[in-house]
């Protein structure tokens, strides 16, 4: 059949032969995901995959059959795009429809690995070079200091905290995870330290007042930096703090101490020599350092969506990938802490804050723009909670720094762990 210029194609009916395929196709990927207790329907009410009893932990619900076939092209990427359009429904609990999902990828990929690799085929990620770097944290830390502080905590850090007991606040946990990271350093009042990927300022700040160090914050995000400036001149810091309109790579001068929360993944894989360079290059012969980075047990890219539409060019490294760092220039591995379910706590105090400011978002944005970050946030948390991904904060000094504590009590003093 022959269509003439401008016209779409014509709607594929379910009896039709690419309409069988494609739900032949989604019946196999359900039975290769071990059966996930998720319904998935179209919207007429035609049944495809899942359970349809009370077992069901919630249910998918695909606008019609060119909504499957658009899904099953590349889900990884498609669940997102289609979602946040609202072509794809989610009905019941989304964080529980997302874990059942998360774990029936785990049973694809112990029977059938090909699959996922065929998904990493599918889409290149964004690249990490100067000019890229720049746009990639443009795009998302840029999105507006008012729309960030409608869910964050009141200093808007937003990376991991650090939750010392169940029943601790989010503005408590996060405070907990600066004092945390500040006591593996062991930091001491007068030394030079320099922190690569700043945020809106919160730790360069605290290590200033509470550790009297002097800080040199290097950032690419013109939103936080300038919320920086102006909270370290309201505190009368700003000659303890220096906030620098810099890349990572731009660093210079000598310190005592490199600190990085949460930019590790944003360096990228090919960079890393290019890192461990500039470690070597920054720190003074009894200089120290941690980094804390959302990572993987094993090789994976970031989940495709959340790559091209949430986070571009961030990839999650490995332990392995993050020791090897470290290793050309002999650095000593003094500590590594995984923080996972700490992060899976973070992400559900963020969420639950998102949704109560769900209407000012869209006002600020549109309901499209809710819905990709409802989805980011909620997948986020899942995907710590499953093991998915991890947080390793990897503490490191040169080789004969021996000021090292015997145990682990410094961690701790205070916490009421």
């Amino acid at each position: 059949m022959e269509r003439s210029p401008g016209t779409s194609a014509p709607a594929v009916q379910p009896g039709s032969p690419a309409g069988g395929m494609a739900r032949a196709l989604l019946r196999w990927l359900w039975r290769a995901m071990d059966e996930p207790p998720v319904a998935v329907t179209l919207a007429c009410g035609e049944h495809l995959a899942g359970p349809t009893g009370p077992e069901a932990v919630g249910r998918i619900r695909l606008r019609d059959g060119r909504t499957l076939r658009r899904l099953l092209l590349h889900p990884e990427l498609r669940f997102g795009d289609l979602y946040s359009a609202g072509d794809l429904e989610v009905e019941g609990d989304l964080p529980a429809v997302l874990e059942a999902l998360y774990r029936g990828i785990d049973a694809l990929e112990a029977s059938h690995g090909w699959v996922r690799r065929l998904a990493y085929g599918l889409t290149r990620p964004h690249g990490s070079g100067l000019r890229q770097a720049r746009d990639n944290i443009h795009r998302h830390y840029d999105l507006g200091n008012d729309f960030y502080r409608l869910w964050l905590d009141e200093q808007l850090l937003y990376t991991c905290a650090y939750f010392p007991t169940p029943e601790a606040t989010l503005e408590e946990a996060q405070v907990a995870k600066m004092d945390h990271v500040c006591r593996k350093l062991r930091l001491r009042p007068g030394e030079r330290v320099v922190e690569a990927g700043c945020g809106w300022g919160a730790l360069a700040l605290h290590m200033a007042r509470r550790y009297g160090v002097r800080v040199r914050a290097y950032n690419i995000s013109r939103e936080q930096l300038d919320w920086a400036r102006e909270r370290a001149r309201r505190e009368g810091l700003e000659g303890q703090v220096a906030f620098v309109d810099g890349d990572w790579r731009e660093i210079d001068g000598r310190y005592d101490a490199f600190v990085s929360v949460g930019m590790l993944e944003h360096v990228g894989r090919e960079r890393y020599g290019e890192l461990a360079r500039l470690l070597d290059r920054c720190l003074e012969p009894h200089g120290r350092g941690l980094i804390h980075s959302i990572g993987r047990n094993a090789y994976e890219p970031f989940n495709a969506w959340i790559e091209r539409r949430i986070f571009p060019g961030a990839y999650p490294p490995t332990l392995r990938e993050m020791i090897g760092i470290l290793e050309p220039h002999r650095f000593s591995v003094l500590d590594v802490e995984n923080l996972r379910l700490h992060y899976e706590r973070t992400l559900a105090h963020w969420l639950e804050r998102f949704e109560r400011a769900a209407d000012r978002v869209e006002a600020m944005f549109d309901a499209r723009f809710v819905r990709a970050w409802r989805l980011y946030l909620a997948g986020s948390m899942v995907a710590f909670r499953t093991g998915s991904l991890q947080l390793f904060q990897v503490l490191f000094a040169r080789p004969r720094l021996n000021r090292i504590p015997w145990t682990r009590a410094h961690l701790y003093a205070g916490d009421g762990a």
